[in-house]
């Protein structure tokens, strides 16, 4: 994931984050911590009640400004009100009607063994919320990206502090005027704004970090959260593969992968990032894609309401500058004006080329054939850890293969991107793509601290653990075999 949005500033704006606000020392920021941690303190937020009742006015306030959302993201990234819906509002829903259906039995506590050696003791374990969070989104998805942890926040019952993202401020400004008027600042508030904004944030303490963005920043987040010891999730990204077997059904898979790829114009952290095709089927392939590009977005792409925009023309450019690194089998125009640049499909490119070194996040997409699953395999881990990785092949023993031997944070076989939708599967990356999970139970569990806690008798008292040892060895093994 891009990581500008959350280092830089908008030297045109006033308020938060701008030159003139800026000499306000750290924003109120510190203050509204102070406040949440008050609240926190009275133990309201570890009521399930109060929990369930805030969950319910967020989702109600959201039913209620959906067409100012697509709105939002339509002004910020030109997104279809369908993409809209599928991979943000739906999300949405889907994510916090299950927090309000299981709550209550995520909430309670959980009775486990206890071991014969320390009978009669009960062994317990407690949920409970960290306290304040600071939970930090990113512009591909500002509206998912910024509420699906504070669903996990609130249901797991902390205060929140949100930074939304700096580069998609349609939807921010849109988020701000809902959380403003559903919650009260003292339990959940939002801060707009630019480097000194995130600065200000990064200089406080919280109870846990919760980051969407790009690697080098997680870096900087994961260094300030060290200072406190502060627990944190790192959602960062990478170059995600996306492997297709000589076995693999090619239209089918030509069909998923330009779907997968050009998906909000290829501005997705589990977007495929660059293809991996076997030589014999290479042709065919992206002579399919070709067609359905033809039946995605029509003849002339510039034409299509079903394609979203770049986000700014600094993206833009950096992303223009990759379409001569290879042969363009299909799109490779643009317009500056407009932010638009076609769905590109290039071949032929090298591998120590930049378009095969960074992350791409944009819609360009470099094919490289190899000869062998191995090739393949090794040039998926030249590279860091990806988020997300998929996989073409109906051959049970390539499947197997591939997931022995690439590590990567979660992905499809014979799909992509549909994995994020599933609130059953936790979502997170591993090493450079992130650390930490949420999404369903996940994001409960992200913001809780499980207790743990033994209860002992005060009728019996074992005297095998106290002194004189003499002759307790032997009992002790028996027990502890």
């Amino acid at each position: 994931m891009d990581p500008s949005p959350f280092i830089e500033e908008d030297k045109n704006r006033t308020g938060p984050g701008s030159r003139e606000y800026s000499r306000t020392p750290a924003y109120g920021i510190r203050e509204t911590i102070k406040k949440q941690r008050d609240f926190f303190s009275t133990h309201q937020t570890k009521d399930t009640a109060f929990r369930l009742e805030q969950l319910k006015r967020l989702r109600a306030a959201v039913k209620e400004n959906e067409e100012s959302i697509f709105c939002a993201l339509r002004r910020d990234l030109g997104k279809p009100r369908f993409e809209a819906y599928s991979s943000e509002i739906g999300l949405f829903y889907d994510e916090i009607g299950m927090h309000i259906k299981k709550l209550k039995k995520w909430a309670k506590p959980v009775n486990v063994h206890t071991p014969l050696l320390h009978f009669p003791s009960s062994s317990h374990i407690f949920p409970e919320p960290y306290g304040v969070v600071l939970i930090v989104a990113t512009w591909n998805y500002p509206f998912i990206l910024l509420v699906n942890p504070l669903i996990g926040a609130i249901s797991a019952g902390n205060c929140a502090v949100l930074k939304p993202a700096h580069y998609s401020r349609h939807t921010s400004d849109v988020m701000e005027e809902i959380i403003s008027n559903v919650f009260p600042p003292h339990f959940v508030s939002m801060f707009k704004g630019g480097r000194e904004v995130n600065q200000a944030l990064l200089d406080e303490r919280f109870d846990y970090i919760f980051f969407t963005g790009g690697i080098e920043v997680g870096k900087l987040v994961m260094r300030a959260a060290a200072r406190d010891i502060t627990p944190l999730t790192l959602e960062l990204g990478g170059k995600n593969p996306c492997i297709v077997a000589r076995d693999a059904d090619t239209d089918l898979a030509a069909k998923r992968i330009v779907w997968g790829k050009f998906y909000s114009a290829g501005q997705t952290c589990i977007g495929p990032d660059y293809l991996l095709v076997h030589k014999d089927i290479e042709e065919a392939l992206l002579g399919a894609m070709k067609t359905y590009l033809d039946r995605f977005y029509g003849k002339d792409r510039f034409k299509s309401s079903d394609y979203s925009r770049i986000i700014n023309e600094k993206h833009f450019m950096r992303l223009s500058s990759l379409l001569g690194q290879g042969e363009i089998v299909a799109g490779g125009r643009a317009d500056r004006e407009h932010l638009f640049i076609e769905p590109t499909i290039l071949r032929n490119c090298p591998l120590d080329g930049t378009i095969m070194e960074e992350e791409i996040f944009g819609p360009v997409l470099p094919v490289v054939s190899y000869d062998r699953l191995d090739e393949a395999v090794d040039i998926v881990n030249s590279h860091s850890h990806p988020l997300a990785l998929y996989l073409f092949s109906n051959d049970k023993k390539t499947q197997e293969e591939i997931l022995r031997t690439v590590p990567f944070g979660g992905g499809c076989i014979n799909d992509t991107l549909v994995f994020f939708a599933n609130p059953f599967l936790p979502f997170g990356g591993v090493g450079t793509s992130g650390m930490g999970r949420y999404r369903g139970r996940a994001s409960f569990d992200t913001f809780t601290h499980y207790k743990s806690v033994m209860k002992n008798s005060l009728g019996i008292d074992n005297p095998i653990r106290y002194p004189p040892y003499k002759g307790k060895l032997r009992l002790l093994k028996r027990f502890l075999k």
